[in-house]
């Protein structure tokens, strides 16, 4: 008899004890909890020959912005090699393959091509959804799972799932009825989806709903927060709802007690701490010498060479701090990369260079050219990877250059939700400022 897993997926040389390991660790990664890789140990331990679990393995590690968390997904593809493997196994491993050798894009496709054919692969779409929002895929975020939704019936144990991974896309696409409503669904099915309370913190963030988010996110705490994967995340969540509630100085104490406490090295945790600091910063918040232990932190990141968007959040922390070495040592390294042809140096020539030349021109006070950079961006710039939310940061950094050089603002520009920057009443806006001039439809050189 064939071996199947929760999905009713075909499974090559699994034992009944390790199946039954892989599920829990499949179930415990789908629901963004914490301690998979427990069950993950005794399932290999227990069949040494079960492919999929070492294939969640890889999975787990190549979904990060950390290069070196990436690469270690090497070692798990060596241990498997030679392995006996179905169609289906033996795609995912190319798809792998395609993530360790920096093409993204075609990984993306061969998960997409296992999509067709087995549509109830729930690591296939677990693994392209974090794909497309690594390389801010964002029609695909939610598209992808709209077009096989028809084969997740209610009844299904692991239908929650989708459905928390299908709100996240519609967050992103601007749905945010549908996002809720998909998302409370998938709390009806499982309370536990920690997946699906942070798709409900987007939900509150994007339609502007501080109040509500802070009320959610403090009744759930104890899903969120204990035992998650995405704690500090959410933690970050609140903080932005109360800088939106003007609660700055709550908003800082988040930071110290609960975002900053253990000082992680974890490039997702930095990301968080960066943003948060710059929008307090924004928001005329001294921050003591917090950009100090951060910007300590980013240093081991500054030669990465692999994520715009642990770039410019790499360079919010130099630029915080008046790290004046390490914000020259990471634009050069930036200029250096713009010049090749590899992911990051499309990324870096098209958006991760100007954007960083933006901070610095910003933090020195050079506003017009922290202007000019920003609103020169291209429409594109959503391809920095990451949420609309975390992104916004840069809408905020040009709100307040304008703010800088033109008092008092205008009456208050509405945030574009539909892109990364603050739409076309920004440009006209800027279009008019003396001494700015900039022409949103020009691309900077990366020597700008």
């Amino acid at each position: 008899m064939t071996d199947l897993d929760a999905s009713g997926c075909a499974v090559s040389g699994a034992t009944p004890a390790a199946l039954a390991a892989y599920r829990e660790a499949l179930a415990m990664t789908l629901a963004w909890r914490s301690g998979a890789q427990l069950p993950l140990a005794r399932a290999i331990s227990q069949a040494p020959a079960f492919v999929m679990p070492h294939i969640l393995q890889a999975y787990t590690l190549l979904c990060s912005r950390d290069v070196e968390r990436v690469r270690s997904a090497r070692a798990v593809v060596q241990r498997i090699q030679g392995l006996p493997a179905n169609d289906r196994e033996a795609a995912h491993l190319r798809a792998i393959g395609g993530i360790l050798e920096d093409d993204y894009e075609g990984a993306k496709k061969t998960l997409t091509e296992i999509l067709s054919r087995h549509p109830q692969d729930l690591l296939a779409l677990h693994a392209v959804h974090a794909f497309d929002y690594l390389t801010g895929d964002v029609d695909q975020l939610g598209g992808r799972i709209t077009a096989i939704l028809a084969a997740w019936p209610e009844t299904m144990p692991v239908h929650h799932a989708v459905l928390s991974m299908h709100a996240f896309g519609l967050v992103e696409s601007g749905d945010y009825e549908a996002a809720e409503r998909d998302a409370r669904a998938a709390l009806a099915a499982n309370p536990g989806d920690a997946r699906a309370h942070h798709a409900m913190a987007h939900v509150f963030e994007m339609s502007g709903r501080p109040a509500e988010g802070i009320r959610w996110l403090q009744q759930h705490q104890a899903c969120w927060s204990e035992g998650s994967s995405v704690a500090t995340h959410c933690w970050w969540h609140l903080a932005l709802f109360q800088i939106e509630a003007g609660r700055l100085l709550d908003a800082l104490a988040t930071y110290d007690q609960r975002v900053r406490l253990d000082r992680s090295g974890a490039v997702a945790d930095l990301i968080d701490a960066s943003a948060l600091l710059w929008r307090l910063q924004l928001r005329g918040i001294g921050v003591g010498d917090r950009w100090t232990e951060l910007a300590q932190a980013w240093a081991a990141h500054v030669d990465d060479a692999f994520c715009s968007f642990s770039d410019l959040h790499a360079m919010l922390a130099f630029v915080g701090a008046r790290d004046e070495d390490h914000s020259r040592h990471l634009e050069a390294r930036l200029a250096a990369s713009a010049s090749s042809k590899t992911r990051h140096g499309r990324t870096s020539r098209l958006l991760g260079l100007p954007a960083c030349k933006a901070l610095v021109a910003f933090g020195s006070g050079d506003y017009p050219r922290a202007i000019r950079l920003l609103a020169s961006l291209p429409a594109a710039a959503h391809r920095l990877g990451g949420s609309h939310a975390q992104r916004d940061v840069m809408s905020l950094t040009l709100l307040k250059a304008i703010e800088c050089i033109r008092r008092p603002l205008p009456r208050p520009v509405k945030r574009e939700r539909a892109g990364l920057w603050v739409g076309q009443a920004v440009s006209r806006l800027v279009a008019r400022m003396p001494g700015v001039g900039v022409d949103t439809a020009a691309r900077p050189a990366p020597g700008e």
